[in-house]
Parts: structure tokens; sequence; C-alpha cells
């Protein structure tokens, strides 16, 4: 059983899911604010976050911002918001998937168990940090270093290196990194993919022009690499 953090102002909504998750097994409390869903996420630290967007005190985002400052924890958004655009930039601040209202509770459930299950199976290789040249991704401690020096990553940054450095000298398409980074395996556009790979370029100091970790295949993907292999 996953106990569960519900962050919804919708009383009539926040009740529905309460009930509805509960008879499908999982431990519920709520928070009808932002802050106070943060303090819960950071005191109580349930197994998963599901958080709305539109809160009465302050934006979800902002929310998932401050929390992946301080915690790890699976966050899914609930939101009414299907453009695009915000998705991507839910996703990019830190959360693990969205769901898109209004939606039954059998989908939400299914989203849940599917992140756990994800999260619980990437653990357990979370314990060996990837190496490839002089480049070090830590799983456990989201950390990745160059040479010795710590990198400053956003949470998608992060996400997208160490998807690919679990997967050395081998072609990823941008299809597969928009479902399997960003969860947006029916929607989405390369050019989600192409502007965090040339921020992760200029971090690792390398271009499109000049690249050394991060290699283009024309027409098919990228590959991370061992520029001195």
């Amino acid at each position: 059983m996953a106990q569960l953090l519900l962050v919804e102002d919708d009383a009539a909504v926040r009740s529905a899911l309460m009930r509805a998750l509960s008879e499908r097994g999982h431990g519920v409390t709520s928070a009808m604010t932002g802050m106070a869903g943060l303090r819960m996420a950071v005191d109580d630290r349930p197994d998963l976050v599901v958080l709305d967007l539109g809160l009465p005190d302050i934006d979800g985002y902002e929310v998932i911002r401050m929390l992946r400052a301080v915690s790890a924890v699976p966050l899914i958004v609930a939101t009414a918001r299907d453009d695009e655009r915000e998705i991507a930039r839910v996703l990019d601040a830190g959360a693990d998937d969205y769901v898109v209202k209004p939606f039954g509770a059998v989908q939400l459930d299914a989203r849940i168990r599917a992140v756990l299950r994800r999260l619980q199976s990437e653990d357990g290789d979370a314990a060996r940090p990837y190496t490839v040249g002089e480049l070090r991704v830590d799983p456990r401690a989201r950390e990745v270093t160059l040479a010795g020096r710590v990198l400053d990553l956003r949470p998608k940054e992060f996400d997208l290196l160490h998807y690919l450095a679990a997967r050395p000298d081998q072609v990823v398409t941008k299809r597969e990194l928009m479902t399997e980074v960003w969860r947006m395996p029916y929607g989405g556009a390369d050019k989600t993919v192409d502007v965090h790979l040339s921020w992760l370029r200029n971090k690792l100091g390398e271009s499109a022009q000049d690249p050394r970790y991060i290699r283009a295949v024309r027409g098919v993907g990228v590959k991370l690499v061992d520029p001195g292999a």
C-alpha cells in the first residue's frame, strides 16, 4: 500500500479522489493549499504526491520548484491545463507524470502505480553511478560531475543525461526520449529535446558543432560517448 498526499483545493474532487484511492488500497492524506501541501510533503514523507496546479495560495508550478529543492518524492501533476508547453514546463520542473482533468480514479491509480513501479525499478540500479569518460552520473544523489566538478543541472537535464549515461554508445531516438524522460508518448515536439540537449552541451563545455560527449546520429537520434575512447 502506498501512502499518498493529495494537494487539491476543490472539496468535492478531493473527497471523491480520497475515497476512490483508499478503496484501491492506498493510504491518503490531503491538503487544500500549496504551502500546506509543501509542509506535509516534507514532514510526512509520503510515497507519492498528487498535485493540482490551480491552488488558491500559490501556483502548483511554484510548489514543484520549492519541493524539488528539498525532496525527491515522486510527484504526479493533476491539471486542467492541457497545453503542451505547460505540460513540458511542469515536467521540466521535476514532476514525474501528469494527468489532465477531467480524469477518473482508475486512470490516476494506474499512473500512480506505474510511477512507483518505474522508480522502484530504477532504485535497483541506483547504487551504482554511471561513468563515461570523465563524466560521472550518480542517480541516488542526483549529482553529475565532470572531471570532479559538480554540474548545476535542472531536474530534466539530469534525467536526460541519466537516461543517456545508462546507455553509453547506444543511439537513442528523440521520440524515445520524449516517452521515457518526459513521459509524453503521444505528444511533445523534438524541439523540447533539442533545447535540453543544447543546455546540456553548454554545461558539458561543448556544442553541436564541436561535440565531445553528446553525439548526434543524423536522422536517427543521439548517443553519449567517451570522447577519449
